[in-house]
């Protein structure tokens, strides 16, 4: 039967549509009908792969690599059991060391928040600006910081040298 278009003319006829490459043919095929043909064939070769069979219940056939059709061999179990060993280890291992790591955290913290909390108990007159000096880097070298704090920096260094009267 002749290809229709929406209007009911026939393909290639003058008022038709065109196939191709614009230019109304008789002989022409269309490209859409025979990618679809090729796909249809390939997927029917497909469903004839022995692969589908074992699916459907079918025998195996030849396995890849040359294992046999039973599944894997005793040296590849022996191989995983020995895998499995081998990183519950590695698992067993690593947490021994995280542990170890969160014990030390948890001890420098404990040491630096007693160092902190008496220091700020510590305060007796005139220890202002060491405690402040303490706190602040003046080493311009040093500084990881991204604004440019040199002249807090010299304030503070002067102020340290000759403290204000009250």
């Amino acid at each position: 039967m002749a290809e229709l278009d929406p209007f009911g003319a026939p393909a290639g006829a003058p008022g038709g549509p065109a196939l191709g490459n614009g230019v109304a043919g008789a002989g022409e095929e269309d490209p859409a009908a025979a990618f679809l043909a090729q796909q249809e064939s390939e997927i029917a070769g497909i469903e004839n792969d022995e692969a589908f069979a074992i699916l459907d219940g079918g025998a195996p056939g030849p396995q890849p690599h040359g294992e046999p059709p039973g599944g894997p061999d005793a040296n590849s179990r022996k191989q995983e059991a020995e895998w499995k060993e081998k990183a519950i280890k590695e698992l067993e291992e690593w947490y021994a060391r995280q542990d170890e790591q969160l014990q030390k955290t948890k001890a420098n913290n404990r040491a630096a928040e007693e160092a902190f909390v008496s220091d700020i108990d510590e305060s007796s007159p005139g220890t202002e600006w060491e405690r402040v000096a303490r706190l602040c880097d003046f080493n311009p070298k040093s500084s990881k910081q991204a604004k440019d704090v040199s002249r807090m920096r010299s304030v503070l260094i002067s102020l340290k040298q000759a403290p204000l009267v009250h």
